[in-house]
């Protein structure tokens, strides 16, 4: 028996099978996946296979090597894709530039998610700039997992959304970055089928805040929230969540979002939460509802994490207010009602939520450039994969269906577009048949008589119930092939989908569908005093379900009397319609394909179940992908879009753009294979690579040709330039001689001439230079203000600046602009940046330096040990640069300060709150991409001379007393007071004023802290620091909670021990 080391191992491109069946196929991705090749190429669609574990393929290495692979040079791999996709929306890959869409499908649990990270991560490298974006791009992820996605049984990282990342090019940059969402499972806020659970960022937030943040944003155990099925994980788990807390904290700092927005957006997810422990309990009088006696606490500890006050979040929960014939009447709720109140409101505002972070996602992470500039964009499809679990509901309906759109858009480009071609140009062709879902797309998309058509009419209808539904949808289909009525009482419906058929749960459509939202809500947290909800609910939501932030909705009287005033769509209509938006955009651009597959369905690594995988290839069509793929042409370019990309191969000007042109270039090429058709060619899905490489190789050609002309032109001009010097030169050397030799023939006249009369005596002139002193040389003629300065001058003064090539009028100019950018960096120091600095006795940290040159710090460095630093203030923007003195050189990293305040070396993916906290974590965090950690920081040279002199009068310590006087005459501490005397007086105005905003800003901080003490605690808490807008409430709210909990407690233990005493009194 040959062992599988020994084996001639599976080709990487299954197109190339010679014998193509579903033995051969499934044995080939078998035996790669068990060698750990977990990526497999059907010519230029890429089949990936989820590992369930990590492997050593995406390093920074194998990254470098995928930058531009060659077919065949290199095994396939996912960063293969995104190269063809970025080099083809350049216009490298034959065509001119286009935009690009990358297609990911497979069921849940496939792997979806991971490939979209991927591709984005190595995108991001090809396009590496000098800016954060990238870095910002790749922390959206992250961030959008923590409030999308969820544990199911059949994935504990399940995309419980759809999105669409658009990354904008310009030329070979990226520029901006906009996202799209669909369909987010709102449900699962308020109810979680068994072994499942909510949306992972409750769990973060309960893992990862302290207990002084939990007490700030009112979260007590776990255990105590409905929401959460009151489950958490073990304390390996808890670690986990606690590091993944720390990831969104750090994404939600590096795209941009402000810290008081963070505060109010975990606030509202409080509220949510306490919200959920709200129980109702019927009222003897009249027959209404109250707030049970064990939840009023939780009750006003919603509402004050919401903002509201506590009686009108309770009259949204119990009663409904209408206004008919200008007379006010009050309609009571049932509890189900309550409770179904209640549900709609935390679904919502955590919808909300989730809409407003990707508003916001968009508008951080938006191109900043000309609107009249033509961008090139690559899309990246990441939705959910399709659904069939035990109990299966509307939202597994929108995602089947959204699978089903998929693999319609699949089989168009693979398999219908190629096929009419061929038909259309008359090849010879054998049709390969596939699985056409179209029909049940009709089934269920079709107007008016489609399912979803079908669901909006009978919401329509107050009366209608899920009863009503399923009777419509069995007399409106009753003989289509692709939907089956319910068996038994159970009240639903089967569809067979491309991937097998599934059993719907009926309940609970309708009410899905509305998307109801109890009335006077809205008005309730528009009023809300948190700014975050009040702006959520103020907006508009589009006709794709979207919020609109910026957009106010309109506010008519009487709106918020109906039940629904805030959607204008049912919630299948809203994701119909982004689903078509999608689809227009995805045919728009050239598509490139992923599909994943999951190997088992125990998420087990190393183990291949033969049938789930089999499953799997078969509704995906992979069989006939093969076929078509190894005998069809994928591309089809017509005659005048080949002689226009490729009529440089002729090496001819003017080549006509006609079939003769093409012939003419192919066959000055060695491709074989191809076919020319009547109107276009085809060409194997390898052609275009080939074509690549020819085209490269002239291009190459063309670049040292351009080379050696540029050279030799600089050669001229420079050979010319010396000429004309040296031409100067000799010219002011002739004219010095000639003058010499006129002054000696002046001084030979003299000596010969007859003497002349002795002039009058003249009163004696004061001398005006002493006498000891030598006669100084004449001075020179200055140049003319026309003549450029050139790099052969010589400027000995160092403290002249030196002149570039131009006018002096230019170089004026740019001196006044250096003077301009540097008053305008101390501006920013002083003024928001010094007190951050100072340490607690006033005085800067020892690795702070002022505004010195690249040099001057690679100066200062020189002599130190391996791992010196400092950080000195940027001379030509608002910011620092930090310098490291490295092995045999120096590295300067640039540190930006973001506009929501925090700091960030460029090309880090890590955000800090301060400078000195940034220093401290990289002295034992190394710096990409070198891993450089800080060890020694570097001082000034001496402590009379330092570099920060236009900042030394901020060194200012603490005033002792309240009533302390400002430093009038106190000289800087910094120096010796005889060692600038001057400087005294000239400082003191400057130190008053600082003085006086500095004791200002520590009294109002002060009398901030008072206001915001906590009341359990009594401790201060910094004036940095953001808080819920009802925090007090909030507090004494949570006190209300625990006392009632410990009173319940009491009663129990003394019932029981009561119930122990009568038992020992009985009698045995």
């Amino acid at each position: 028996m040959v062992s599988l080391g020994q084996r001639r191992p599976p080709p990487g491109d299954l197109a190339s099978l010679s014998e193509l069946d579903e033995a051969s196929l499934l044995g080939g991705l078998r035996e790669r996946f068990l060698r750990q090749q977990v990526y497999t190429d059907i010519g230029d669609i890429l089949v990936a296979m989820n590992p369930f574990q990590p492997l050593p393929l995406y390093g920074r290495e194998v990254s470098e090597q995928y930058r531009h692979p060659q077919r065949g040079t290199l095994p396939p791999h996912i960063f293969a894709v995104a190269s063809r996709a970025y080099h083809a929306m350049l216009g490298h890959r034959g065509g001119g530039p286009r935009s690009q869409c990358i297609v990911i499908s497979g069921e849940s649990g496939a792997g979806k998610t991971e490939s979209t990270k991927l591709l984005l991560q190595h995108i991001m490298n090809l396009c590496k700039g000098n800016s954060q974006l990238e870095q910002q791009i790749l922390q959206v992820n992250p961030l959008l997992e923590a409030f999308g996605n969820a544990q199911t049984v059949m994935n504990d990282n399940s995309s419980r959304f759809g999105k669409y990342i658009q990354l904008r090019f310009q030329k070979n940059t990226v520029r901006g970055a906009k996202l799209s969402e669909y369909l987010l499972e709102k449900s699962r806020v308020v109810q979680q089928d068994t072994g499942e659970r909510n949306f992972h960022i409750f769990y973060y937030m309960f893992a990862g805040l302290s207990s002084e943040e939990k007490e700030m944003y009112g979260l007590l155990d776990p255990s105590l929230y409905r929401y959460i099925s009151g489950r958490f994980g073990t304390q390996d788990v808890a670690q986990r969540w606690k590091q993944k807390y720390q990831e969104v904290c750090n994404a939600l700092d590096m795209v941009g979002f402000q810290e008081q927005e963070q505060v109010d957006m975990q606030a509202i997810l409080a509220g949510v939460l306490s919200l959920g422990n709200v129980t109702f309990e019927p009222e003897e009088r009249n027959g209404s509802v109250k707030v049970s006696e064990a939840s009023r606490g939780w009750l006003k500890a919603a509402a004050g994490q919401f903002g509201v006050q506590e009686d009108e979040l309770l009259k949204c929960l119990i009663c409904t207010m209408s206004v008919t014939r200008g007379e006010q009447i009050q309609r009571f709720h049932t509890q189900q009602q309550a409770e179904d109140a209640r549900d709609s409101i935390a679904k919502v505002a955590y919808g909300r939520v989730f809409g407003w972070i990707v508003c916001k996602i968009n508008e951080l992470l938006a191109e900043n450039v000309d609107p009249e500039v033509e961008l090139s964009e690559i899309g990246i499809l990441d939705i959910f994969g399709f659904e069939n679990f035990a109990v299966n509901r509307f939202e597994q309906l929108c995602i089947n269906l959204a699978n089903e759109q998929l693999q319609h858009f699949f089989n168009h480009h693979i398999f219908q577009m190629e096929q009419a071609a061929y038909k259309e140009e008359e090849l010879p062709w054998e049709t390969i048949t596939f699985n056409n879902n179209e029909p049940i797309l009709n089934l269920l998309l079709a107007k008016p008589l489609g399912l979803l058509s079908l669901l909006d009419e009978q919401s329509a209808f107050p009366q209608a119930t899920d009863k009503t539904l399923v009777d419509k949808l069995n007399s409106s289909f009753k003989g289509n092939l692709h939907f089956q009525p319910g068996r038994g009482r159970v009240l639903g419906f089967s569809i067979i989908h491309y991937a097998g058929k599934v059993q719907y749960t009926a309940g609970g459509f309708l009410e899905k569908n509305r998307d109801t939202l109890p009335a006077n809500v809205r008005g309730l947290f528009i009023n809300s005093i948190t700014p975050l909800l009040s702006l959520l609910f103020t907006a508009t939501i589009s006709r794709r379900g979207t919020l609109m932030p910026h957009v106010k909705a309109k506010i008519t009287p009487g709106a918020d009397d109906k039940f629904n005033s805030t959607r204008k769509q049912s919630a299948g209509a809203q994701f119909r319609h982004s689903l078509m938006m999608l689809m227009e955009r995805m045919y728009s651009a050239n598509p490139h394909f992923v599909r994943c597959i999951k190997p088992n369905s125990q998420k087990e690594p190393g183990v291949v179940d033969s049938q789930v995988v089999l499953l799997q290839l078969r509704y995906n069509g992979l069989l006939e992908t093969i076929r078509i793929r190894r005998d069809g042409f994928s591309w089809r370019p017509s005659f005048e879009e080949f002689a226009e990309r490729y009529g440089i191969l002729l090496v001819k000007p003017h080549v006509s753009l006609t079939k003769e042109s093409c012939l003419e270039i192919l066959q000055s090429t060695d491709l074989t294979g191809w076919i020319c058709g009547k109107s276009r060619l085809f060409f194997k899905y390898w052609h275009q690579e080939q074509l690549a490489k020819y085209v490269e190789r002239l291009e190459g050609a063309a670049v040292v040709i351009q080379k050696v002309f540029r050279g030799f032109r600089c050669r001229k001009s420079y050979l010319k330039l010396v000429a004309e010097l040296r031409a100067q030169a000799q010219r002011l050397q002739e004219e010095a001689e000639r003058s010499r030799q006129l002054a000696v023939e002046a001084e030979a006249q003299k000596r010969i001439s007859l003497p002349v009369p002795m002039p009058r005596k003249r009163r004696p002139q004061p001398c005006t230079h002493s006498p000891d002193k030598s006669p100084q040389p004449p001075v020179p003629r200055p140049r003319s203000k026309l003549t450029e300065s050139t790099p052969f001058d010589n400027f000995l003064d160092p403290s002249v600046p030196r002149p570039v090539l131009g006018t002096e009028k230019q170089t004026r100019e740019e001196v006044k602009m250096r003077k301009c950018k540097r008053g305008a960096t101390i501006r920013w120091f002083k003024e928001t940046q010094a007190r951050k600095v100072m340490q607690d006795d006033g005085a800067f940290p020892s690795w702070l330096h002022g505004m010195i040159s690249r040099r001057e710090a690679e100066n200062l460095l020189i002599d130190k040990p391996l791992g010196c630093f400092l950080v000195r203030i940027s001379q030509s923007r608002p910011g620092y640069t930090l310098t490291y003195r490295g092995e045999g050189r120096c590295r300067h990293y640039m540190i930006e300060m973001q506009p929501n305040a925090r700091y960030v070396i460029l090309g880090e993916d890590r955000a800090h709150a301060s400078l000195t906290e940034l220093v401290r974590y990289h002295q034992t965090v190394g710096i990409q991409p070198f891993m450089e950690i800080l060890t020694v920081p570097c001082g000034q040279k001496s402590n009379e001379s330092l570099d920060y002199e236009e900042l030394e009068c901020l060194r200012l310590g603490p005033p002792e007393a309240e009533g302390e006087a400002p430093p009038e005459e106190k000289p800087c501490p910094s120096r010796p007071s005889s060692s600038r005397p001057a400087l005294q007086s000239g400082a003191a105005a400057v130190l008053r004023h600082v003085w006086f905003r500095r004791t200002k800003n520590c009294q109002k901080e002060e009398s901030l802290d008072k206001s915001r003490t906590k009341p359990s605690s009594g401790k201060e808490i910094g004036s940095q620091r953001a808080f819920p807008r009802l925090h007090s409430s909030i507090c004494l709210a949570m006190q209300e909670i625990q006392q009632f909990s410990s009173t319940t407690l009491n009663t129990s233990v003394q019932n029981g021990c009561q119930a122990l005493s009568i038992e020992d009194v009985e009698p045995k």
